[in-house]
């Protein structure tokens, strides 16, 4: 394995080894550019994941630790923020793409233009994108062929076009889709495979999903999750041009008087300073600490904050919403085996005016629990917290159990912002994210419609009892979207349409963060997409001399 010294003054240094981190070094590296990947957490290998519930979801062993690194949250500027945890992610090398739930829809061609489909919102920060479906099709088909996908090209009636079918056919559908299935198509709707970053069959050296049930929070050890750590940072790694520096805190990056980055300044795994020089920079943090991260790499130059002449760093925060229901079957489900989601549908995805609000979703079905969680908030609202009825319950319930989940638009709004705390710290001593959010109304309203459509559904499919989960919760987001805006104009977007900086010509900013709409935030496809649109881009960029 390759190992660069810092003094070294390598091509690029990536900031991430997520979803789009992990492209991004694979992407240059193989084009023959020296890479130094630096990621806050460990590199974890397969064989060290294991099905340990508590350990992963409550000692948080692959995800980012709110005592180790807090974050604030308010719901206006008004508040004193108070110390909550409010987002998670992936910390190890693969970031989120371990431990994600593996859903991958491509976004549908009018999400990229919504605002010319649907019209002003008002109170939102609506717009459309510089990009459009068309432009990024080669880079989603180029995304499933690489990483490896299962689905079924044309089973979703209402997607865009495609020049290649999925690389692999679906997983096998589960008792929830057969249900699923039945009470949709009961109404009407029209229920396909849901696409999934996880293997159905082998495929380039990987196996295939053995449906033990561990997807959604866990590292795969047979390799069939098509995280970045089991599919493309293997490949970077092979081309000898590429280092992933695990164990790398990242606190700034570090800018010259000519407003160019010149490398990162981190903290190793000893808590020492580390300086690694760069030639270019492409950020991949996710959408919360990337924006934190140019919030802390301000100078004279850049008083407010790296590549932040607009103001607009942190602005336009989009959340994770979604509604919540849940039924009861007389008949054993076991849904505990398997991937999570095996049917969906999107016939509720398009915006509609005479609803009377802006919104859609797209629903699945799904089982979400592990036993811990399950016996913890599984159960009915009204079903006893202990004895010996709260044992009957669960052990029937577990087994006998589905629940539908809509993934619902988020709208931009410039007052949902992500700034820098100015009281609290980390154990590193760096401020932490204050995250500022209030929903618009209109995503309110459109939790409150699906909703409905989603016990429709249940009891169509014959639950013999539905309940549902308050809306008003908006829980923990993992879809961290919106922050570093993509637009062509410079005072009102942070990125350009190659997710290159506006303010500094040698810094790509490449996640979430880009985003200028949530669409139904499943966002992992797009941010894939734009990564290799981006590392291509700045491929160009560096052949060129301009980096």
């Amino acid at each position: 394995m390759i190992r660069y010294k810092p003094s070294e003054v390598v091509d690029f240094v990536v900031i991430g080894s997520g979803a789009a981190g992990g492209v991004v070094a694979k992407e240059l590296s193989t084009a023959g550019f020296s890479v130094v990947v630096l990621e806050q957490g460990a590199y974890v290998k397969e064989k060290d994941f294991k099905h340990d519930e508590f350990g992963v979801a409550y000692q948080h062993a692959i995800a980012n630790d709110p005592k180790v690194q807090p974050s604030t949250y308010r719901t206006n500027a008004s508040e004193t923020a108070k110390v909550e945890q409010r987002y998670d992610y992936g910390r190890l090398v693969g970031g989120g793409s371990v431990h994600f739930t593996a859903n991958y829809w491509r976004f549908h061609p009018d999400d990229f233009r919504e605002r010319s489909v649907f019209g002003d919102v008002p109170g939102s920060s609506f717009a459309d994108w510089p990009v459009t479906y068309d432009e990024l099709e080669p880079y989603y088909t180029k995304a499933e062929w690489e990483l490896g996908i299962s689905g079924l090209a044309g089973a979703n009636p209402f997607e865009g076009p495609r020049s290649k079918p999925y690389p692999l056919p679906p997983l096998p559908v589960k008792s929830s889709g057969v249900l699923f299935e039945r009470g949709t198509k009961k109404l009407g709707l029209h229920p396909f495979p849901s696409p999934m970053a996880i293997l159905s069959q082998p495929y380039q050296g990987r196996g295939a999903c053995t449906h033990c049930g561990f997807c959604e929070m866990f590292g795969c050890e047979m390799r069939a999750k098509s995280s970045t750590l089991a599919s493309v940072i293997p490949m970077a790694e092979k081309t000898g041009k590429c280092e992933i520096r695990s164990g790398c805190y990242v606190r700034r990056i570090q800018s010259s008087d000519a407003g160019r980055v010149t490398g990162a300044v981190y903290f190793d795994s000893q808590r020492r300073e580390v300086f690694q020089r760069a030639r270019a920079v492409v950020l991949s943090a996710n959408g919360v600490e990337s924006a934190k991260l140019l919030l802390m790499s301000g100078s004279k130059r850049f008083p407010h904050g790296l590549a932040n002449g607009s103001g607009m760093v942190g602005r336009n925060f989009m959340w994770d919403l979604g509604s919540f229901a849940s039924d009861l079957f007389d008949h054993p489900l076991d849904e505990y085996k398997g991937v999570q989601v095996s049917r969906l549908i999107h016939d509720y995805y398009a915006a509609d005016p005479k609803r009377g609000f802006y919104g859609g979703a797209g629903i699945d079905a799904r089982f979400d629990w592990q036993p811990i969680s399950f016996g913890l908030d599984g159960l009915p609202p009204d079903a006893p917290k202990w004895g010996s009825e709260y044992k009957r319950m669960l052990g029937k319930y577990f087994t006998h159990t589905f629940s539908a989940l809509a993934h619902a638009t988020s709208l931009p709004v410039e007052s949902n912002v992500l700034d820098l705390d100015p009281t609290v710290k980390d154990d590193w001593g760096l401020p932490v994210p204050r995250i500022t959010y209030q929903p618009h109304p209109d995503d309110m309203k459109n939790l409150v419609w699906i909703q409905r459509r989603q016990v429709e559904i249940l009891e169509a499919a014959g639950a013999t009892r539905v309940w549902k989960y308050p809306v008003e919760d908006i829980g923990v987001s993992r879809h961290l979207m919106g922050t570093m805006r993509m637009g062509n104009d410079p005072a009102r977007s942070v990125v350009d349409r190659f997710n290159r900086a506006h303010d500094v010509p040698n810094l790509f900013v490449v996640d979430g963060s880009s985003f200028v709409t949530s669409a139904r935030q499943q966002p992992t496809a797009t941010i894939q997409a734009l990564a290799y649109r981006a590392a291509e881009a700045a491929g160009v960029a560096a052949r060129r001399g301009e980096l």
